[in-house]
């Protein structure tokens, strides 16, 4: 999703009565104290009866007959999704369905709900600056892994190893044992009278990949001297340098090292 784009087409939405925009945000997070019992469904119940409420009692047929198509299609949508849902929903659309998008986050939400003429995109352009689109560049010695981050969610991985016998890296696609014949030790001071020269090999194919995927941010992320040794060699500046060896740290751990 590039949600540059989607912003900027949101952001040109202008509907007049009846058919205006529903705008909502659904925080669904488990790990909240406040959502321990599925409390989401009940806000979502109250925010749409509510809307409903007040149109009957403002007696506008129209506006009140737009609203329950839009209540149909946002009911719909979550119960096709509510199996797969995440910490947060975003949903934006009208009647007629010109205007729909929907998106499950990996972020926690405020939940508030809202039915007017334009869509309400200050929770959506907060998490654009907060989770920007990234390359978080894990190192440690002839290991390299790389994590494609979006929305506070990951997007692609890819490892990479200093191979001895071929003086170069290789990207690994399976499960297996690297440099088998070097003892820890050996590994350690051959990696540090080479890792400039190892390092300068790999870093132009990150420089590469940050310019073609368009990263909004980089991070390197290794112990103090692999580090800096990785960062010397690209000619992107990373926006942040995090001294800890992460390589072997689950996704999730990663992401809220960096993002928090």
């Amino acid at each position: 999703m590039d949600l540059n784009k989607e912003l900027k087409r949101l952001a040109a939405v202008h509907r007049e009565s009846p058919n205006k925009v529903f705008t909502m945000y659904l925080n669904t997070d488990p790990s909240d104290p406040e959502q321990q019992g599925g409390e989401w469904k009940i806000q979502f119940k109250n925010g749409m009866r509510n809307f409903e409420q007040y149109l009957k009692e403002a007696d506008n047929k129209e506006e009140l007959n737009c609203f329950q198509q839009v209540k149909q299609q946002v009911e719909k949508y979550i119960r096709m999704n509510e199996q797969q849902f995440r910490r947060g929903i975003i949903l934006i659309t009208t009647a007629d369905e010109e205007v729909w998008f929907a998106v499950r986050v990996q972020m926690r939400l405020k939940t508030v709900f809202f039915w007017q003429e334009t869509p309400v995109l200050d929770q959506l352009k907060k998490l654009k600056e907060q989770y920007p689109k990234s390359g978080i560049i894990l190192v440690q010695q002839n290991k390299v892994k790389l994590m494609e981050a979006y929305l506070n969610e990951v997007e692609a991985v890819k490892m990479y190893e200093f191979d001895l016998e071929i003086d170069d890296w290789r990207e690994k696609t399976t499960i297996e044992p690297g440099n088998p014949t070097l003892q820890k030790d050996d590994l350690y001071a051959r990696f540090e009278a080479n890792k400039q020269r190892w390092y300068k090999k790999i870093a132009p194919k990150m420089d590469k990949l940050a310019a073609d995927k368009q990263w909004e941010k980089v991070f390197i992320v290794g112990e103090p001297g692999q580090a800096q040794a990785f960062q010397d060699q690209m000619n992107k500046s990373p926006d942040e340098v995090i001294n800890k060896n992460m390589l072997d740290h689950q996704k999730s751990n990663i992401l809220k090292e960096i993002f928090g």
